[in-house]
């Protein structure tokens, strides 16, 4: 008889979890508009995925320039983020006045100095950007919505390593 560990179950129940929560929010709710009322474009969904996953991505820098020990943990994941912001585009330099949900680029803020805090702060940034790109889908075309969804199926995972010890 095989055990399992004590998080296997949790694990897939979590992963299970999210996965239909992506697929559900995808199909349902109303579509964001912009300020006019206008469905925003494929392009600005787009920038605005980038600009989120940018930010992401900067945290991961600075938590790992902050604990160098957490390299071996994290890298991992920074690379799986910056694989995303390719497979975006570039993030906006500076904000577009034509989107009022653009925001500029900004410092991360410092990370915590301890590093299971350190740890939680990127867990809970890695949270808000995939609930961000959650909901994103409801206005996004196809393929974007496809990699939309990929990417915050990648950040609930990382969510939940991040929060593993």
């Amino acid at each position: 008889m095989t055990t399992r560990g004590a998080d296997g179950p949790r694990r897939r129940r979590v992963l299970a979890g999210g996965a239909a929560a992506l697929l559900l929010s995808g199909c349902s709710g109303p579509a964001r508009r912009e300020a006019d009322g206008r469905a925003p474009t494929e392009s600005t969904l787009r920038a605005q995925a980038a600009d989120r996953s940018a930010e992401l991505l900067r945290r991961y820098d600075a938590t790992l320039a902050a604990h160098p020990a957490l390299g071996p943990r994290l890298r991992p994941l920074r690379e799986q983020v910056a694989r995303h912001v390719q497979a975006l585009g570039p993030p906006r330099a500076t904000p577009q006045a034509a989107s009022p949900h653009a925001t500029a680029p900004s410092a991360s803020p410092t990370p915590p100095g301890d590093e299971k805090a350190a740890l939680g702060a990127l867990a809970e940034a890695e949270r808000r950007t995939t609930e961000a790109h959650t909901a994103a889908l409801a206005a996004a075309p196809g393929e974007l919505a496809r990699l939309l969804a990929s990417i915050a199926a990648a950040g609930a995972a990382h969510t939940y390593l991040l929060g593993a010890d």
